[in-house]
């Protein structure tokens, strides 16, 4: 079963989910802000290869910038940085879609179809 960790009202997250939804890819929506994925989840993330720490982190996030993450992440070790995108869902890049040996990070078309369209 696929889980989709994303935010109801992000248009990115509408986006990906009519892609899965037009292909009839059946996925287990997920709150990102109120139950963001586990250190372990996104620890498997980043061991796929396929994704930096930076890449994890919602970038352009008000939460981010009041947290000053820009100046902060290059200094955290990855454990920390982990737990730290595990304790607050803003903080997280979405949508985070995985079936627990795939992963996709934010919405891209081409990434969709190579990682779900199979």
């Amino acid at each position: 079963m696929i889980t989709f960790y994303g935010y109801a009202r992000c248009s990115t997250c509408r986006n990906a989910r009519k892609w899965l939804d037009a292909r009839g890819i059946e996925h287990t929506f997920v709150d990102i802000t109120a139950d963001p994925p586990s250190a372990a989840t996104l620890g498997a993330i980043l061991d796929s290869g396929d994704y930096a720490i930076g890449e994890l982190f919602n970038r352009s996030g008000v939460q981010y910038r009041e947290l000053g993450m820009k100046d902060r992440l290059p200094d955290m070790s990855r454990e920390e940085a982990l737990e730290t995108l595990a304790g607050n869902g803003k903080l997280v890049k979405r949508p985070i879609v995985t079936d627990g040996t795939r992963a996709t990070v934010g919405f891209r078309e081409d990434r969709f179809e190579a990682v779900w369209g199979s």
